[in-house]
Parts: C-alpha cells; structure tokens; sequence
C-alpha cells in the first residue's frame, strides 16, 4: 500500500501524467517532449527528475542524446498500466499529446528513411549475396521454438527486424547498435509495428552495461564478420546469459569475397563451425545445434549462412543436483 501511495504522489501532478502517458508508447528525449508538450527544457527535466527519482521511468545515454521510457516490469510498472489504461482517450489534452507524439514520430521515419536511401544499395549488394532472408528467418524461429521467451537480448539490432520478428515470444526485448542512425531506423519500425515492449539502446558489444544473468535469449546476428577478434564479443554476452539461457550466432560460413574487406568493412571472411563453437565452449555453453542454409543449386553464388545454438547448462545442473539430494 506505501508503494502505490509513493507512486500516485509522484504522477499527482498533469504534467507528469501527461510524460508517462507519453513513455509508455515510444522511447523519446527531452527534446521530444518539449515540442510535444510546449513546455521549457528546464520545466521538462525537472518534472522527468522527479519521476526517475520514483522509479517510474528509466534514463539511457545514445551519444549526446538521453532518453527515457516508461518503466516496463514490477508492481509500480502494473499499478501504471492501470491507471494509463483507466483514462478517457477523449481527453482534449491527451488526444493533443498524441498527434503530437504521431508528428514526432514521422520525423523520425523521415530521418530513417532518409539514411536508408542513402545507404540501400549497398545494403541490397550484400543481401544479393546470401541466401534468403526468409529462409534464415524460418530456420532461427525452427531452433528457438515457439516457447515463450522471458527477456531477449539483440546484439548488433540494426533495423530491428529481430524485435519484430519475434515480438510475440519474448515478455520484454532489448537491441543494442553502435549505430545511432541504425536505431533511428529500429525505433521507426518499432513505432510503426506498434511494439511497445522492446527498445533499441546504442552501446558496445565488448562492453553492455546491463544487469548481467538477466536475459534468456541473446541473439548475435550477422555481427561477428565485422569483428576483428568476435571472441571477447562472445565472452561479454555469455555474461548477460541467466542460468539456463540461450546464445543464437547466426552469420556466414567461410568464403573467398574477399572484395567485402574493402568495400563493406568486413573484417572477417565466414567462420568454421568449430570456431563459433570453440567461442561458445570456452564460455561454458552447451552447443546444441549447428545449422548450415546453403544455395539452393551449385550454380547459385549466394553464401552460406550458419547458425549456432549454445546453452547455458547452469539450471540442468541445479535441477541435476536438486534430484540427487532428493534421492539421498
């Protein structure tokens, strides 16, 4: 009961009201919700301070920007939700708020959009040269199954097309790119699919600062060729793995393009199946499966793609040992 108190103090006020209706619905800067509110950058931090301080919303840095969200997990994320989903959308203020919130989002789409054009031949090239996407999408959904996913971790998001493909599996998802014209493009798709349980955060692959054991689903797709040295890379996202977690790699397997060293940044020719799952072994991981999508003819000069699975074995042998004392 004091929680939910300290909670209906720290939104008892239309302003704050108005932000966490807004974070709810799309991660935004302070920027944001000055143009969308009409209010002074100072009065916006302010009243954002006062909601961080409750533990209502949450702050990330990508480069110069800071942005916010609604919290998303936890009794106060429910009691939230409640009360956002018990207001009239008739309300002349809120109804403002979200034509406003619609126009920020267009500018995002145009400024995605924009970037996309500029780089989509060269993004058609390299697509050009694997196999299908679709097949390679078919055969991630066939290895991860249809059960529900708790928390997934998307390493190298891009586009976010992995946070969309699976958006109804996982309970909460998080893509992570260095690339912050990359993530004006993922929150634009994620806007556009109207997934509000997954956001795109900029960081670093060898170093995530997020809680570690916290995710049971990480996916590194078609990072690793950019990598001088994947392994540390591998390493840093085996910390992230909760007991009995899983690590999807899914990238090419050895090839001779060696003109993509120069024209797109690929560091790496493909990789063996026993390098990938070395990297996984060394970890502590459990390679379960090892799949290989290869062209369809012999004169199809597409690449091959593989996919690796490694678990985490941590909970089979809690359960393992649970048993045994049981027995004892």
């Amino acid at each position: 009961m004091e929680d939910a108190v300290d909670v209906l103090k720290a939104i008892g006020e239309p302003t704050r009201m108005r932000l966490l209706i807004l974070l709810s619905q799309s991660d935004l800067t302070v920027s944001d919700l000055t143009d969308i509110l009409g209010q002074s950058q100072p009065r916006i931090s302010r009243h954002l301070k006062l909601l961080a301080d409750a533990g209502l919303i949450e702050r990330y840095q990508e480069g110069a920007w800071a942005y916010f969200r609604s919290i998303k997990e936890g009794r106060n994320a429910n009691l939230l939700r409640q009360i956002i989903e018990g207001l009239s959308r008739d309300d002349k203020i809120l109804s403002h708020d979200h034509e406003r919130l619609v126009s920020v989002k267009e500018t995002r789409a145009a400024k995605a959009q924009e970037y996309f054009s500029l780089n989509a031949e060269s993004w058609e090239e390299i697509r050009r040269h694997h196999v299908p996407e679709e097949r390679v999408e078919k055969e991630l959904c066939n290895i991860i199954g249809s059960a529900p996913i708790n928390s997934l971790l998307d390493l190298g998001t891009g586009t976010g097309r992995i946070l969309e493909l699976l958006q109804g599996q996982y309970r909460r998802g998080l893509g992570v790119d260095a690339s912050h014209r990359m993530l004006t493009i993922a929150r634009d798709k994620l806007d556009k699919a109207g997934i509000t349980h997954a956001s795109v955060r900029q960081g670093d692959i060898f170093n995530l600062s997020f809680e570690r054991q916290s995710f049971d689903l990480i996916i590194i797709h078609q990072v690793l060729h950019f990598l001088y040295d994947p392994a540390p890379a591998i390493k840093e996202a085996t910390k992230m793995l909760s007991p009995g977690g899983r690590m999807v790699v899914i990238d090419f397997a050895p090839h001779d393009l060696d003109y993509l060293r120069s024209d797109f940044a690929h560091a790496r020719l493909g990789f063996p199946h026993e390098t990938v799952a070395e990297w996984m072994k060394s970890q502590g991981l459990d390679v379960e499966k090892i799949s290989d999508l290869t062209p369809q003819n012999e004169q199809d000069q597409k690449l091959t793609v593989t996919i690796w699975m490694g678990k985490d074995p941590r909970l089979l042998i809690a359960e393992q040992s649970e048993s045994g004392l049981a027995r004892v």
